[in-house]
């Protein structure tokens, strides 16, 4: 061995890396050691891999992946382009959840008034997307109204129902439908009410099926869609303390526009099936 060569010991303090990610590094590929003793197997690196060692620390403090990490050391370009659109969405999604905490901090707990109305069935067109999480919901229901909107012919303004489990798990089906069949009267102190209607969508590649009605649970959420479960919240509590088992789907039924409405003045009708 030459005299240029530092043990992983050392190496380790001079890149302030651990002995133990050294190691990992080593078997992934991503910094390699000068000399590995084939007697001992211990290993030895160069001064002149100090700055690569650095760059690898700099890299995982900034929360970029180790594969990632391999592209940058690459050269390829725009290998990071991908970890700042995931920091942009995550700090989104901590700005909604700061804005939820300080609605709850100005308002208290969620006591959305809930109440009983009945429901008729529907025939509805529907589009299913996968969510990866409870965090990927609005992007889902986005894309589902997207491809909805863009593949049935409307006569007048949609009336479109999102469809989410109880259970919110790693990865579960969001559904969305849209009424293509005339809306039946309702109560008018409950959800729905005259819209527009979509003309049938066999055209379009879609099927259709029947929203099933019954009783339903209701409380009416104005705000944010991303402040939704304040008013969840409220039913849930409202069908646990009466015993009601929850049952799905819940139905968000969406009467405002949000491209001509503001966030805040949003109107959905958050809806939880009862038993007969």
């Amino acid at each position: 061995m030459d005299g240029d060569l530092l043990p992983i010991g050392q190496f380790a303090r001079l890149t302030r890396l651990s002995v133990k990610q050294l190691r990992h590094y080593d078997e992934l590929g991503l910094l390699v050691p000068a000399y590995v003793d084939a007697g001992s197997g211990y290993r030895y690196y160069r001064r002149a891999q100090a700055g690569r060692a650095l760059s690898i620390g700099l890299l995982r403090s900034l929360d970029v992946p180790l594969p990632v990490i391999a592209e940058v050391l690459s050269g390829t370009t725009g290998a990071l382009d991908g970890v700042r659109d995931a920091l942009e969405a995550e700090l989104a999604r901590r700005r909604r959840t700061l804005a939820t905490l300080e609605r709850v901090m100005t308002e208290g707990l969620p006591a959305t008034p809930v109440r009983v109305v009945t429901e008729p069935a529907r025939q509805v067109a529907v589009v299913r997307e996968s969510a990866a999480g409870p965090a990927d919901v609005a992007r889902a229901t986005s894309a589902a109204v997207a491809r909805l909107l863009g593949a049935v012919p409307l006569t007048g303004a949609p009336e479109l129902i999102g469809l989410f489990p109880v259970e919110l798990d790693d990865a579960f089906e969001v559904r969305v439908a849209l009424v293509v069949d005339p809306v039946d009267p309702v109560d008018p102190g409950g959800p729905g009410g005259p819209g527009g209607a979509a003309r049938p969508p066999e055209r379009a590649g879609l099927g259709t099926e029947v929203l099933p009605g019954g009783a339903f649970a209701c409380a009416t959420h104005v705000g944010p869609y991303d402040q939704i479960s304040l008013t969840a919240h409220a039913v849930l509590a409202w069908c646990a303390e009466r015993g009601h088992p929850l049952r799905g789907p819940i139905r968000e039924v969406y009467v405002s526009d949000p491209a001509t409405t503001d966030p805040a003045r949003l109107v959905t009708h958050l809806m939880i099936p009862l038993e007969d």
